[in-house]
């Protein structure tokens, strides 16, 4: 690929975000607009998958995250055989591995302003190579939410400029884009300070999951694949059960506070099952904006690599049909049901690193009920027990190090109540 004026190094390449992010790039790149891809990184679990990426692009290093010598050798057997099946008999990439390649690879890239990293790590682990990305200048865009849940304090200490992080996931693209009717100069995502802020609230719309409507009850013994099986989006395991259960409305929301500085109590949930409106903003006039577009993840992520600018996605991303009889309703959050929203609202205005706790304990309580040690029904008790146990690390803003050990503190904790309960 010849060198562009931009350059992207993207982070959980072979995950749902990653792919689509290359289908943009695809896109983009038929009109010649496109960021030279010149680092992906994955867990390492899909070696072929990321070495028909690298050969394909061009790119010139690729990381993984596992350090194990077998995962090593497999993508470098995967890289071999994709090169000969694209004609060029060696491998094209560097590989970086362990828990720091992602971060390496960010470092190693000689990223500036005018280049992006789009995280689209899974889980707390992002929150470093989002530090690092932040390091460089770069725009950060950002799908990795757990890395504001977790260290929001950090991430904004780390910041180098206004505006250098732009949201990815759909809920905050569509906020980010209603904002620019409005006048709302503060947050991670605002260009420039422009005095008072007219936004009365913000609306995160949720699809409601799986088991939208369903009573409590009628949950006891919901299993993975049910869980699983999102009506609307296609995302990975820990994401769709996050829906199932709304903690991840709940992290969004948290994610929403911070990346653009409206109180917790201002932003409300409301569930949308069409998913077809993917947030909202209302302002102190009474008007609310809404940004609707079909529930297709690569017109967020095309922003997220062009912002402000918008790409036409024409054949790619289908616009809503017009034409077409439709019907959009909103319901107000079953929170007896799903009290996941509640606790995460209460967990953010208890300290800066409650919501770690929060993050933390959920990820060993989903990975528990997929791998068939945990009820669904006692993920967000789980979680609830743990942040319920936190007594906070002090009134300033945390430190890496005070965030990984409540992080670890956490996941020890929520372990312990999880081997205490029998299915």
């Amino acid at each position: 690929m010849s060198h562009t004026s931009s350059r992207l190094v993207l982070l959980g390449s072979t995950g749902s975000i990653g792919t689509q992010t290359l289908d943009v790039v695809g896109r983009l790149g038929a009109d010649g607009g496109a960021p030279e891809v010149v680092g992906l990184a994955a867990g390492g679990a899909r070696p072929e998958a990321l070495a028909e990426q690298a050969v394909a692009l061009h790119v010139p290093r690729v990381a993984i995250s596992a350090e194990e010598t077998d995962a090593v050798a497999h993508l470098r057997a995967a890289l071999s055989a994709a090169a000969e099946r694209a004609g060029r008999p060696d491998p094209v990439a560097e590989i970086l591995t362990g828990s720091d390649a992602p971060i390496a690879l960010v470092e190693q890239a000689g990223l500036g302003r005018g280049d992006t990293v789009l995280n689209a790590i899974t889980g707390s682990v992002g929150l470093r190579p989002t530090l690092a990305a932040l390091a460089t200048g770069a725009r950060l865009a950002l799908a990795n939410k757990e890395s504001l849940v977790v260290g929001g304090a950090l991430v904004r200490g780390a910041l180098r400029r206004p505006g250098q992080v732009v949201p990815v996931d759909s809920e905050h693209s569509a906020i980010a884009q209603a904002l620019a009717s409005g006048r709302h100069g503060r947050g991670l995502t605002s260009p420039e300070v422009t005095g008072r802020s007219d936004v009365r609230r913000l609306v995160l719309t949720a699809s409601g999951g799986p088991f939208r409507a369903r009573s409590r009850a009628e949950l006891a013994d919901v299993t993975a694949a049910q869980a699983l099986n999102h009506p609307t989006w296609a995302m990975g395991p820990v994401v769709t059960v996050n829906s199932s259960t709304l903690v991840n409305k709940g992290l969004e929301l948290i994610e929403a506070h911070l990346l653009f500085d409206v109180a917790p109590d201002d932003i409300t949930v409301v569930v949308h099952p069409q998913s077809v409106v993917h947030s909202m903003v209302e302002f102190v006039d009474g008007a609310t904006i809404a940004q609707a577009s079909p529930p297709d993840m690569r017109l967020p992520i095309a922003l997220g690599l062009t912002w402000p600018a918008r790409p036409d996605l024409s054949g790619l991303v289908t616009p809503n049909r017009w034409g077409e009889p439709a019907a959009w309703t909103f319901e107000p959050l079953d929170t007896g049901t799903f009290p996941a929203v509640d606790l995460a609202r209460s967990a953010v205005a208890a300290s800066a690193t409650h919501p770690a706790v929060l993050n933390a304990a959920n990820e060993q309580a989903v990975d528990a009920f997929l791998t068939g040690r945990l009820r669904w029904t006692d993920i967000v008790e789980v979680d609830a027990a743990v942040v319920g146990e936190h007594e906070g690390a002090g009134t300033g803003d945390p430190a890496l190090e005070d965030v990984l050990a409540v992080e670890a503190w956490a996941r020890r904790r929520a372990d312990e109540l999880i081997a205490g309960r029998s299915l």
